[in-house]
């Protein structure tokens, strides 16, 4: 996708003001890859920008600086307006996870955020939002994007109905498990993240 640096033109239609759907782990947490989880509702950074970093700004300290990867973003603004100040925008293609946003606040510190895609729907959306804030997982955001679960149709319901009526299941099976999916407990002592070339805090 070539990425383009300006305003956008056009919007999709939404109020820019409306609240953001946002998780955020626990303040006392133990660091990890991921500070939570954000699902905007379109893909016009210029509209969306602003009211999250609003939302941020008194529980962050004043956002200055949100990265993107241009792969999930059609227009990337240099900056956007946000209740009183001015947050400038950047991107990076292979240095940030594409399904990340990269928050930094001046002298205080930097966040990543899991962006769930604006046309998802509520359950997986749900499930990455509590899986991107759980302080017990160490999962990358692209991780998570190939982890959750697909959703249950009709379908899958009369296949494990009739497996289960033909004796498939065995006793000792764990319950409806996703292949793959581990939950890893965050090490007390792991150091904390650096923060990025903006600033040299950490959080």
């Amino acid at each position: 996708m070539t990425v383009t640096i300006s305003r956008p033109t056009t919007s999709e239609g939404r109020p820019a003001s409306s609240r953001p759907r946002l998780t955020l782990a626990p303040a006392d947490s133990a660091p990890a890859l991921l500070d939570g989880a954000w699902w905007p509702r379109s893909r016009d950074l210029h509209a969306e920008l602003p009211a999250l970093a609003a939302v941020l700004d008194p529980l962050w300290g004043r956002i200055t600086r949100i990265t993107v990867n241009p792969a999930q973003w059609p227009v990337v603004p240099r900056k956007v307006p946000v209740a009183g100040h001015v947050v400038k925008v950047g991107w990076f293609r292979a240095e940030q996870d594409p399904h990340e946003l990269l928050l930094l606040s001046h002298h205080v510190g930097r966040w990543n955020l899991l962006v769930v895609p604006p046309g998802t729907g509520p359950v997986r959306a749900a499930w990455l939002m509590a899986a991107a804030s759980d302080p017990r997982r160490s999962d990358s955001a692209s991780r998570l994007m190939a982890d959750v679960p697909r959703p249950v149709t009709e379908d899958d319901r009369i296949v494990e109905a009739a497996w289960e009526s033909e004796g498939g299941r065995e006793a000792s099976a764990p319950a409806a498990r996703a292949p793959g999916r581990t939950v890893a407990a965050v090490p007390a002592d792991r150091p904390k993240r650096v923060a990025g070339p903006w600033t040299s805090s950490c959080r």
